[in-house]
């Protein structure tokens, strides 16, 4: 792999301590992804922001990176959503020990380095936001807008990752940078009227819901979408990236929108219905009281917001008002300072609604004395608020039908919801019985020069979402339904395909990491950009590449050796469990 000068510089510590460790998660990156050569991007976006997401291990990370005068970015660099809006703090009821000042002190270390504070999780959201080029963009769903809609060319990276090529200025080429890897592997063929931003949002999340056991799909999965029409507005495109990007799709393809792809690879075939829509309305809709209202997940567009406003008016015309403020729109700030000028503010404002900048729904931390049960127009927003993150029952409604609700309490009374264990949406995938072999070679990381760890092994096919569905202080998985449901990392050699979900990832890990409970060893079956940088930083023993599949060839309770010696990762099951814990969810 040829590494440029000025990043062999940063390297040797020419150039400070931070610019080291980014240059050196950044050759690791492109080490294990299989890189021939390094390039130049064109801009970064950064995301680990809020208390909630990154927690202690962001926190750690910014503090060790605060000495450092040389630790500013290298390109232009924009920055994810924080989790309030600080001129509406009191409003907003956090109820969180020094929520407030944690969140300015994460805020102010990123404008130190340089970083534009944005606090958006839409940077596309105007007009030439996304240049032209190889991009490092870590939020989930503005990779997969930008991949599908502009000529910005970024992999799905994670809050260090994209940290990393901000400082250095450069990215490995590999994953989607590369033409022939951006292919579509899923046909999905929409049979039915989609009219609203929701109905977008909730094809969007049901396609996660299809991978079948078998494919092989490094990627995540990539749709090619026939059936929707060719004229589809910024915010039903916007709605639909986003959900698809809950299970780790990072592009997709519109017939007689997007340009049609280079080559074709389906791997199958699925059908989107009304059966299928009008299910999804039936098993999201309101059930029990809704405490509050949350528009904006991602944050809401100029559109979005004056679609509210409309419902809104009317209503305010007929002397209604909404009580205890239960309806909350989240925008940016930008956004927000164009909504205070055309006088939409003032409309929602006196509706007795919040217009919201700088957060967005699924990085607050809600007060659980006053909301128990959120009633949203997206399934990004029910992705995350109903996992570990926020632990929140969510309802999903178009957007008519959640104002009606922040209007009028009794639309929907009665209990609220809870949280019961059922299983996840994403598709398990399938767990081979055979065991190929018990000894595998792999690669390792270029800044690990050795090692040599034994330990039980916790073991599955399926990937591990870190961000709201592990639990950081205690290592263990809490995602229901999950094959590895109440399992701990700590201390364990922890085996799966890769990380998925949030690009928060890697400040989980290394939040466990700080609390002492973090795995005492890594093996991956892919490329996973989402579990490299914590290994990297934290000299987490990680090995890749295997020549056969360690998913396959160990079970949890294994005991597994791993040994790294010039740069080759050597695995040996030395001891197989009595009774092996299946990891197929059956």
């Amino acid at each position: 792999m040829e590494v440029p000068a000025e990043l062999r510089n940063m390297l040797a510590g020419e150039l400070g301590p931070t610019k080291q460790k980014a240059a050196r998660l950044v050759t690791d990156l492109g080490y294990v992804a299989g890189a021939e050569h390094f390039t130049k991007a064109v801009s970064a976006h950064v995301s680990g922001v809020s208390v909630i997401t990154g927690g202690i291990g962001l926190r750690r990370f910014l503090a060790d990176l605060s000495s450092d005068s040389e630790a500013k970015v290298a390109i232009p660099t924009t920055l994810n959503s924080a989790g309030c809006d600080s001129s509406q703090f009191e409003r907003m009821g956090i109820d969180f020990p020094d929520f407030l000042r944690l969140q300015t002190e994460i805020i102010s270390a990123y404008w130190e380095m340089g970083i534009e504070t944005t606090l958006s999780c839409t940077p596309y959201d105007h007009p030439n936001e996304a240049p032209d080029g190889i991009g490092c963009w870590a939020e989930s769903n503005a990779v997969c807008f930008a991949n599908t809609y502009t000529n910005l060319v970024t992999n799905r990276e994670s809050g260090l990752s994209a940290l990393s090529t901000a400082l250095t200025g450069w990215a490995p080429m590999w994953g989607l940078h590369l033409e022939g890897n951006r292919v579509p592997n899923l046909h999905v063929n929409v049979n039915c009227e989609l009219h609203s931003e929701t109905d977008f949002s909730i094809l969007g999340d049901w396609i996660g819901s299809q991978i079948q056991p078998g494919w092989d799909i490094p990627f995540g999965p990539m749709p090619f979408i026939s059936g929707l029409g060719k004229s589809i507005s910024f915010e039903k495109r916007k709605a639909l990236t986003a959900a698809a990007a809950n299970f780790g799709c990072p592009m997709l393809w519109l017939d007689g929108i997007s340009p049609q792809p280079s080559n074709e690879g389906y791997l199958g075939l699925v059908e989107f219905t009304s059966e299928d829509l009008q299910g999804a309305y039936d098993r999201l809709g309101p059930k029990g009281t809704v405490d509050l209202v949350v528009i904006g997940c991602p944050q809401a567009s100029i559109g979005e917001v004056r679609s509210v406003v409309a419902e809104v008016r009317g209503r305010v015309e007929l002397g209604q008002r909404i009580p205890d403020n239960r309806l909350w729109v989240f925008t940016s700030s930008r956004n927000h300072e164009v909504l205070s000028l055309d006088g939409s503010l003032d409309i929602l404002e006196e509706a007795g609604a919040l217009l919201l900048k700088d957060t967005c729904p699924e990085v607050t931390p809600y007060n659980r004395k006053r909301y128990n049960h959120i009633l949203t127009n997206s399934m990004k927003a029910e992705h995350y608020l109903k996992s570990g993150l926020n632990s929140m029952p969510t309802s999903v409604a178009r957007i008519p039908d959640c104002i009606a609700h922040a209007f009028d309490p009794e639309l929907s009374v009665g209990p609220r919801p809870v949280l019961n264990k059922v299983k996840s949406k994403q598709h398990r995938l399938e767990k081979k019985s055979t065991i190929e072999s018990e000894k595998m070679v792999g690669t390792g990381l270029p800044s690990q020069e050795s090692f040599d760890v034994t330990a039980r092994a916790v073991s599955t096919d399926v990937p591990i979402t870190y961000l709201g569905y592990v639990d950081p202080e205690t290592g263990v998985i809490i995602e229901k339904g999950h094959p590895l449901e109440g399992q701990s990392m700590a201390g364990k050699i922890v085996v799966y395909p890769k990380g998925s979900g949030s690009t928060v990832a890697p400040y989980v890990l290394m939040g466990m990491n700080y609390h002492g409970v973090g795995p005492k060893g890594i093996l991956n079956r892919d490329v996973c950009p989402l579990t490299l940088p914590a290994a990297s930083l934290h000299a987490t023993p990680y090995g890749h590449g295997f020549d056969f599949d360690p998913t396959s060839n160990i079970n949890t309770g294994d005991l597994v050796r791993m040994r790294l010696a010039d740069g080759v990762v050597e695995v040996e099951v030395i001891e197989r469990a009595s009774n092996p814990s299946r990891t197929d969810g059956k």
